[in-house]
C-alpha cells in the first residue's frame, strides 16, 4: 500500500448484507481504490466471515488490498491481505506473528505523533489518523489537523491514513498535508457509491496537481 500519489482507502459500513456485495463492485469499478476495509461490529466470527467472503472475492478480482477491522483471528480465518487495529486491538508484533509478514497491518493513531512512532517501530504497515472532520460512522473523540499529516510525511517514509468525516468537498487540505491514503467510508455508501468515487478522485486529482 505505497504510491506516491494520494489513494482511495475504503471502509465499509456497518449493514454488508443484502446488495452490498454489488455496490462494493461498482464503487471498485468506478475509479482507482487501493484498499477495503471490512468493519463489521457485534458480530460472531462465523457469520463475519460469511459476510466478508463475497467482499473479498470481488477485492481480489480487482487486485484491491482486503483489510479486517479490528479482528487478527478473523483476518487469519481468511487469509486477508491485512487487518486494522486500533488501540484497544492488540499489538502489531502480535498481529504479524499470527498473519505472517505479508499481512499489511495499519495502526489507529487518533490525533497523537508518539501513538503513530510507536507504531512505526513496532512495524505497522501504515498508520491512520484522525478525524479530520466529525463523523456520521462513528463518534468522533479525537481530533486531528492536516498538520500532523504534514510532520508524518516530512519525517517519515511510513504512509499515512487520513480518516474521519472526509469527503470531496473537503479533502484537498489533507491531500496538500501529504495524506498517502483518504480513508473514507459515508462519502461513498451514503449515495450513489460510483459517483461518490468518482468525485472523490477528481477532487484527489485536483488537489495533488496544486500541491
Amino acid at each position: 500500500m505505497s504510491d506516491p500519489a494520494c489513494q482511495l482507502y475504503l471502509i465499509s459500513p456497518l449493514d454488508v448484507g443484502g446488495t452490498f456485495p454489488d455496490r462494493l463492485a461498482r464503487a471498485l469499478d468506478a475509479g482507482p481504490v487501493a484498499a477495503f476495509q471490512f468493519r463489521v461490529k457485534d458480530v460472531p466470527e462465523h457469520e463475519a466471515a460469511r459476510l466478508a467472503e463475497p467482499l473479498q472475492r470481488i477485492c481480489a478480482d480487482r487486485e484491491v488490498a482486503f483489510i479486517i477491522n479490528d479482528s487478527v483471528g478473523l483476518a487469519k480465518r481468511l487469509g486477508a491481505d491485512g487487518v486494522h487495529l486500533g488501540q484497544d486491538d492488540g499489538t502489531v508484533a502480535d498481529a504479524r506473528a499470527r498473519l505472517g509478514k505479508a499481512a499489511q497491518i495499519g495502526v489507529t493513531c487518533h490525533a497523537s505523533r508518539h501513538l503513530a512512532m510507536e507504531a512505526g517501530e513496532a512495524g505497522a504497515d501504515y498508520v491512520a489518523f484522525g478525524a479530520f472532520f466529525p463523523s456520521s460512522t462513528k463518534d468522533t473523540k479525537h481530533v486531528a489537523e492536516p498538520e500532523l499529516l504534514q510532520w508524518w510525511s516530512m519525517l517519515f517514509e511510513l504512509p499515512c491514513v487520513a480518516i474521519g468525516g472526509i469527503t470531496a468537498a473537503n479533502c484537498a487540505p489533507l491531500v496538500a498535508a501529504g495524506a498517502d491514503f483518504l480513508a473514507v467510508s459515508h462519502a461513498v455508501w451514503g449515495g450513489d457509491e460510483a459517483e461518490g468515487v468518482r468525485a472523490l478522485m477528481e477532487a484527489i486529482e485536483q488537489a495533488l496537481a496544486e500541491r
